[in-house]
């Protein structure tokens, strides 16, 4: 089911101020910044090797990420795994227990599909499901 770790996602106050220590201190591709409306939420993405380090900007102080950045502070803010069709991961992982925060993919950063599994069936950890190129 899972191809590859796609990226980790990393919340930041401000890209702006945080984007030259994965560019320039860790010489990491910088592959481009978006904002995605739907999340309310600006993203930079980063790659190093197959995968990519996401970060992300709150775009509304009311967004998951304002939650997360208020209660828990900057760091890592969830992992994504690569799957090749996110809705037959979605109903494998319904039938095998897990609860999703997304029972239906939505559209991601970078022309992907999305969706999360609640970090309570992943033992804390937020797990993104991620199908490139929809």
């Amino acid at each position: 089911m899972l191809h590859k770790i796609n990226h980790i996602g990393i919340a930041v106050q401000s890209i702006d101020a945080t984007i030259s220590f994965y560019r320039d201190q860790l010489g990491m591709e910088f592959l481009g910044c978006e904002e995605v409306a739907e999340q309310q939420v600006k993203v930079a993405m980063l790659a190093i090797g197959e995968s990519k380090i996401e970060l992300l900007e709150p775009t509304s102080p009311d967004s998951p990420v304002a939650k997360f950045l208020e209660k828990n502070g900057q760091g890592i803010h969830h992992i994504a795994y690569e799957v090749a069709d996110i809705e037959a991961a979605i109903a494998k992982m319904i039938a095998e227990g897990a609860r999703m925060i997304d029972e239906k993919p939505r559209n991601g950063a970078h022309g992907t599909l999305i969706a999360f599994v609640h970090p309570k069936s992943s033992h804390g950890v937020l797990t993104e499901l991620c199908q490139e190129g929809h």
